[in-house]
């Protein structure tokens, strides 16, 4: 299968990051290379560094940028290392980074990679198949507490508590073993009238994923070193596809932008703490009416933009 990825606010990132034709840009979430491309139309002199960490977007990634010749370096790895792997490569500051944190149509359409409630395959959803946690074992190993925590913050899903259950006592028959075997434990563990309201395995289905490529703690843990990373002017740009990602996004540009610690009362600062830039954005762009159209997975999109400075 062809790895595609419909580039979500494409046109408001490029636009965002201010491009110049001689910058360093870094795409922490390469994918099928879309925004990428776009990039790299963009410059002359300038460099581009694309990570990834699934192995299918590397290949797919490499082959659409290829035109740009050795103006592009593709890395396989997870953006947290961001700052190592372009520090291998002599560069320790960059004029923009571009994350776009959605799964991939490809990922989310191909049966073995078992990321979508969709399809029956395995329980995989590794992003990097070379990590040995997958989905299965977090279903089949993980303490009914573990789930219902991971279910109720990551998923916020109200029936966490009975789909937890619902796993541990449907495992001590035979392991769990593909998603068409957990959507019946889920199916069965919420209230037919309350079935109404989208697939009911949707948010299940998204807290495993967080669990499994450990999503929040790693986007959390890297944000502090892209900002980093940037030049004076340069440009931060994060698209999220749901409120635990936007959250931390949004707290960590907030406090970026004004980290002061002193009380409202005091008359001036004497925390010490600078402000490290300015939040571009200061509610997030929105997909326009026409890519809604043409991508319905896109509607829960937000970019936020941050500049360096």
């Amino acid at each position: 299968m062809e790895f595609n990825h419909y580039s979500v606010l494409l046109n408001e990132t490029i636009e965002n990051l201010n491009i110049k034709p001689d910058g360093i840009y870094v795409d922490g979430t390469l994918g099928g290379g879309g925004h990428a491309f776009e990039v790299c139309k963009r410059l002359e002199n300038g460099r581009f560094f694309g990570i990834d960490q699934d192995e299918d977007a590397i290949k797919a990634a490499s082959r659409r940028l290829s035109e740009f010749g050795d103006k592009v370096t593709v890395i396989r790895s997870n953006y947290c290392n961001m700052k190592a792997v372009l520090e291998e490569r002599g560069i320790t500051k960059v004029d923009g980074i571009v994350l776009d944190l959605g799964v991939s149509s490809y990922q989310f359409d191909t049966e073995e990679r078992g990321f979508s409630y969709r399809f029956d395959g395995p329980l995989d959803m590794r992003m990097d198949r070379r990590q040995n946690l997958t989905a299965k074992e977090i279903v089949n190993e993980y303490s009914e507490m573990e789930l219902f925590r991971i279910i109720r913050d990551y998923g916020e899903d109200k029936f966490a508590k009975n789909i937890a259950k619902h796993i541990v006592a449907a495992r001590q028959k035979k392991p769990i073993e593909t998603t068409f075997e957990l959507n019946d434990v889920i199916k069965a563990a919420i209230p037919a009238k309350m079935r109404t309201n989208g697939h009911p395995s949707k948010q299940t289905f998204q807290a495993l994923r967080i669990e499994c490529n450990r999503e929040l703690e790693v986007l959390r843990d890297s944000l502090d070193s892209f900002i980093d990373l940037l030049n004076p002017g340069g440009r931060l740009c994060i698209i999220t596809f749901h409120s635990l990602e936007d959250r931390i996004v949004k707290s960590k540009f907030k406090t970026k932008e004004n980290p002061c610690t002193c009380p409202p009362e005091f008359p001036v600062c004497v925390c010490g703490k600078k402000s490290e830039g300015t939040v571009i954005t200061k509610k997030p762009i929105l997909p326009c009416e026409n890519e809604l159209l043409e991508n319905s997975r896109s509607k829960s999109a937000k970019l936020r933009v941050f500049e360096k400075k």
